[in-house]
């Protein structure tokens, strides 16, 4: 007899419900994105789900209309009726017995969850610390995939020396992004961040802050950063959907700037709330 336990139950195998035969529990075998609203609208939809699309196609996963998507994030944000919200969704390659190859016909499995999200201000005023991580990532960052095991224990290691985020630096001693938001130095009246590429995820809000920094005159500049250039740059932030803009002003303990969130972190988060109103 085939049989299986959940926590302290056991039945049959085949009585286990197909959400503990997913894909996306087995092996990470899926996509995800996470949106948020400002005041009743959603920010960004389209280019959220461009990304998703993207992420989706490069993993094989198919038989997904993108417009039926759309139509479900609509349709719970509505319902959910809430002005500032955080909204999660992914997709699975399906369920079935555990295996490396499946079948092509599973359907996919679709989550969605609104919530609340209330802005931290105290982050944005007082500015947040950082560490610096070994990148132990797989090779496609680009694609928004639910293996996030690396970037949880990154984030993890963050917490226990009291920091809110974790830089990756890869195998050659180069910064890519943070765990879970992309990563910016501001020196000498220029931004710089690392170029995209299939170690970097295409940020949404990287794309708006790159315009809000050409707006107030900033100049940009596509290369990475090693840690030790970016300790002594004049300002350090990092962005992320839920927060948009957050300053770090500190860098594996050591102090950027004064301390302080400086005066461009400041004047990119006044102009990319233009976007989000517009």
């Amino acid at each position: 007899m085939q049989i299986a336990i959940i926590n302290d139950k056991i039945l049959p195998y085949n009585d286990v419900g197909h959400e503990y035969l997913d894909r996306g529990l087995f092996f990470g075998d899926g996509v995800y994105e996470v949106i948020r609203s400002y005041n009743g609208r959603i920010f960004a939809l389209d280019e959220h789900l461009e990304r998703f699309s993207a992420s989706m196609k490069a993993v094989e996963i198919t038989k997904v209309d993108i417009t039926q998507i759309r139509i479900k994030i609509i349709q719970a944000f509505e319902k959910a009726n809430i002005p500032n919200a955080y909204i999660y969704f992914h997709i699975t390659r399906g369920s079935g017995p555990r295996n490396h190859v499946c079948s092509d016909n599973l359907p996919p499995n679709f989550f969605l969850t609104v919530k609340e999200l209330e802005d931290d201000t105290k982050v944005k005023t007082q500015g947040i610390g950082v560490i610096t991580y070994p990148d132990q990532r797989w090779k496609r960052c680009d694609i928004k995939s639910l293996n996030l095991l690396p970037n949880v224990m990154a984030r993890r290691e963050a917490a226990k020396k009291g920091c809110e985020e974790a830089i990756f630096v890869n195998d050659d001693g180069i910064i890519t992004e943070g765990a879970a938001s992309a990563f910016f130095a501001i020196h000498e009246k220029k931004l710089q961040t690392s170029p995209l590429s299939e170690n970097i995820l295409p940020s949404i809000t990287r794309k708006f802050v790159i315009k809000a920094a050409q707006n107030i005159g900033l100049g940009i500049i596509d290369k990475s950063l090693t840690p030790k250039q970016a300790s002594v740059c004049d300002e350090l932030f990092i962005a992320v959907t839920t927060k948009d803009i957050v300053p770090v002003v500190k860098f594996d303990d050591k102090p950027i700037g004064n301390g302080k969130p400086g005066k461009y972190t400041k004047a990119l988060e006044a102009e990319f709330r233009k976007f989000t109103t517009a």
